[in-house]
């Protein structure tokens, strides 16, 4: 017959149980989910309005080859000229070797299609942007130059940039009007550029707005041959096994298997272990006797007690090491000590006298009491390691 559970391992199973009902709610609430709040920056993982995971999936969508970036321009290996790569608003400052990567990337033929004021600090010879955030309705840009760009979007609608111009001859202003350009593209070695004042025609709720998804397409090209990494390194995101796991319930689910583990282990070890009986405390410890009989004393106020106590003490070592009477008036003992030991006679009467009268009150405060009884001690102490050494001291 299977044998009952015992008390303590029924609260052993119960706060298992308790734990993992824990750690099941707290998994649901607490874990990973899909980036969709808002963000100031267009990224691929944001399903809000400023977001860009509508285009993104619209590629995905169309047969495009396009993956998320989450590493460093150092670190890719493809061929450039089939590859372009997006900076959507980066946010992030490049370090020198990630810059003359892009531009190395650029020489060998690759396409960047960028967007936003952060740009510039990727871009090589880039001319100073600035974003104003203040404007909350887009303005629509008309197309200045013939160009692949413009192929089904003969105007475009962004929040116009602050006075962004050219910064040389070879940078072609394909949307804009008389005061700022709108969208720019010029070559860097074998490579191209095309750069938008601002990321709001590739956002989920602007790429509809006329001309920006056609803009979005054309800026990308065909699909055919081409591999497009939609970077969100510099977003922030650097990519890794642990960021990767970090995004998954794996976590938690090695959390509660870790939990449940333990229980086990706990549960074995209860029924497989040795038995021992805990160890019982003494109480006939000196301290706790000590201790117990000041608490008496203290509680009943019997302060005379101990004095009394301290007292006989000292009067048995005087008399006994002296030669002395047991009943000798303390007068005569602190003379005698006095002129044995060298003591203050005046000072070894007085506790004496104190003494005295501390047993015949009726009460004595406890600050007067341990007084009394720590001066006493004191004497009681010299007395006795005196004998101490008299005793140790070889005969002549």
């Amino acid at each position: 017959m299977p044998h009952a559970l015992d008390s303590g391992d029924r609260k052993l199973l119960i706060g298992a149980g308790v734990m993992l009902a824990i750690l099941i709610v707290a998994s649901a609430y607490l874990s990973p989910k899909q980036r969709s709040a808002a963000s100031a920056y267009p990224s691929s993982y944001s399903g809000d309005w400023d977001g860009a995971k509508g285009p993104f999936l619209l590629l995905q969508n169309l047969h495009y080859h396009v993956e998320r970036w989450e590493k460093s321009p150092t670190e890719t290996s493809g061929t450039p000229s089939h590859e372009i790569l997006i900076l959507a608003g980066p946010t992030q400052t490049p370090s020198p070797e990630e810059k003359s990567a892009i531009f190395d990337f650029l020489q060998q033929g690759g396409r960047i299609v960028a967007s936003g004021a952060g740009a510039a600090k990727l871009l090589p010879d880039a001319p100073p942007l600035s974003e104003s955030y203040a404007i909350e309705e887009t303005t629509k840009f008309p197309a200045l130059l013939p160009s692949p760009l413009m192929r089904g979007a003969p105007e475009i609608s962004m929040f116009p940039p602050d006075d962004w111009q050219p910064k040389s001859a070879s940078q072609l202003v394909v949307y804009g009007n008389a005061e700022i350009a709108a969208v720019i593209t010029y070559p860097v070695g074998k490579g191209q550029v095309i750069w938008w004042g601002n990321s709001a025609p590739l956002t989920n709720g602007r790429i509809r707005e006329s001309g920006n998804l056609p803009l979005f397409l054309n800026s990308i090209g065909p699909p055919d041959g081409v591999r497009v990494l939609w970077d969100e390194y510099f977003h922030g995101a650097h990519g890794s096994l642990w960021s990767y796991i970090a995004r998954t319930p794996l976590l938690w689910g090695a959390l509660q298997f870790g939990m449940v583990f333990l229980a086990i282990v706990a549960t074995y070890s209860r029924r497989q272990g040795p038995i021992s009986v805990p160890a019982r405390v003494s109480r006939l410890s000196p301290l706790e006797f000590v201790e117990t009989l000041g608490d008496l004393y203290s509680s009943a106020h019997a302060g005379s007690a101990a004095v009394r106590i301290a007292n006989q003490r000292l009067r048995f070592q005087i008399t006994r090491q002296l030669g002395l009477p047991p009943n000798a008036p303390n007068a005569e003992l602190a003379r005698s000590v006095s002129a044995a030991l060298a003591w203050n006679e005046p000072e070894i009467s007085a506790t004496l006298s104190r003494a005295e009268n501390a047993m015949a009150a009726a009460k004595v405060s406890d600050a007067d009491t341990l007084q009394l009884v720590q001066e006493m001690f004191d004497y009681t102490s010299r007395l006795e390691l005196r004998r101490t050494r008299t005793q140790e001291k070889p005969p002549a």
